[in-house]
């Protein structure tokens, strides 16, 4: 497919793909859904609002993408239209009540766009039952991951600012999601970096065979042994046979955040570190067992353009790490601040086809897998650069579930505008884990990285006792 109503079409990337992979097995497409909603404890001018909409649409590429299904070659493509001019629409809550207000846009989370040569996104114009405004967005994840959601709501707001206020400069330029593309299948198309990539992933698949760690123990390896009569078996179920999910998420406050940060800034090493450090040290107490695999998302994007392109960048890769007892914590973190670092040089890679290459090498029972947990941290907030200049007014955001999950259990941990706490939101299929479950896990989780912070040179295993 060369064109599409008088449009280049591109093939779909890797990183798009992928979400198509899980989707075809899920009952519902709005598995692809993600919904936010952004709202200011301000009174905004709603034609003005809606001007910066409109500018921001124009302004970014991904967001006025369509699909186009090949039928002879059994392809999906996509093209950038011209324009976003349909309606952006306005609804004040004020006559309900929040929880009535969060239902309604949890239900607009969950209509799935799934149909040819239409938006891939909606945006709504808001008033909540609080007084606040702003507005909600809901995207296909093939054209939207939380970067580019961020980055797209930002410029709304800054172009409204420029527009509205005195001494608001105008916003840099987005850059060009088409180029971005371009760059991308050029990558896939049997380069030199894939080939590179290739070879990192299928020598570290070869070393050796994981093995699967639960959040609350052996009971899941145990389990899949007996069933399958392996009592060596490495591998368990991952899931469970529902695809239905929700998010609970823990709030960890604004002081005990920063004393967090104030070490990752001391130590040299990111967040994202630190909670795998976390992560894996929970598994390991839990499990008796050093060596750890998790799935940890990489945004890929490093550079401006990649910052600023828009679309979904998110490739997610195993992560393992065999880290013994007697090692001190900060050893350990700074063991995996390495091999994080390694690994980002390869994360172009097609995710699918190190799991297809993995799971052809050792052969797990069919529906088991090694890791229990994927996380994403998202260091970039609404706060940065831009939203500063409202000076001191509130503003809040909010996740809305699109009903279903692929796995068994996704924790995305990111920035709240109000305090620039932290909240841990875990995606979960419901049949799989409970909120208490999840309260439980959460609770270790920070307990092992308060003592490992506060405590950094002592042994990991002294670390597992005392919490």
């Amino acid at each position: 497919m060369k064109t599409r109503k008088g449009y280049k079409t591109y093939p779909l990337t890797v990183a798009q793909k992928f979400h198509n992979y899980y989707a075809q097995y899920c009952p519902g497409k709005e598995i692809l859904n993600v919904g936010t909603s952004l709202t200011i404890e301000f009174e905004l001018n709603l034609d003005e609002l809606r001007k910066a909409i409109y500018k921001a649409y124009d302004r970014c590429e991904s967001m006025r993408a369509r699909l186009a299904y090949d039928r002879k070659e059994k392809e999906w493509y996509q093209y950038i239209a011209e324009k976003e001019d349909r309606e952006i629409e306005f609804v004040d809550f004020s006559d309900k009540t929040m929880e009535e207000a969060e239902a309604e846009m949890t239900a607009w989370t969950r209509i799935p766009f799934d149909k040819e040569d239409e938006p891939m996104n909606r945006v709504v114009m808001i008033k909540t039952p609080d007084g606040f405004e702003g507005m909600f967005i809901a995207g296909d994840h093939r054209f939207l991951d939380a970067q580019s959601l961020i980055g797209f709501l930002k410029d709304v707001i800054e172009l409204y600012c420029s527009a509205n206020f005195e001494g608001i400069p105008y916003p840099a330029d987005m850059r060009s999601y088409t180029e971005q593309v371009e760059k991308d299948l050029a990558y896939e198309a049997g380069s030199k970096a894939q080939a590179r990539d290739r070879a990192y992933f299928r020598k570290l698949i070869e070393e050796s065979e994981p093995i699967y760690n639960g959040i609350e123990g052996l009971g899941k390896l145990e389990e899949a042994r007996a069933a399958t009569g392996n009592p060596a078996l490495r591998a368990a179920p991952t899931g469970s046979d529902s695809f239905a999910a929700a998010i609970d998420i823990f709030h960890l406050e604004e002081e005990p955040t920063r004393r967090l940060m104030t070490f990752c800034e001391q130590q040299h090493v990111s967040l994202q570190c630190l909670l795998i450090m976390g992560i894996r040290t929970c598994l390991q107490k839990l499990n008796h067992c050093d060596d750890v695999s998790m799935q940890v998302a990489y945004a890929r994007r490093a550079t401006l353009q990649e910052k600023k392109s828009g679309g979904t960048r998110i490739h997610c890769f195993p992560f393992r790490t065999n880290i013994p007892e007697d090692k001190t914590f900060l050893e350990g973190i700074h063991e995996i601040r390495d091999k994080q670092n390694e690994v980002f040089r390869y994360v172009n890679f097609n995710p699918a086809e190190y799991l297809n290459y993995r799971s052809q090498f050792y052969n797990p029972p069919r529906g088991m897998g090694y890791e229990t947990i994927s996380l994403t941290y998202q260091p970039a907030t609404l706060r940065e650069k831009g939203l500063t200049d409202l000076g001191g007014i509130r503003y809040k955001t909010k996740r809305y579930c699109n009903g279903y999950y692929s796995d068994g259990l996704y924790l995305t941990v990111m920035h709240r505008p109000e305090d620039n706490g932290l909240d841990f939101s875990f995606e979960h299929q419901t049949k799989a884990y409970s909120r208490e479950q999840l309260e439980y896990f959460y609770y270790y989780i920070c307990k092992v990285m308060f003592k490992g912070t506060e405590t950094p040179n002592l042994r990991i295993g002294d670390i597992i006792k005392l919490v």
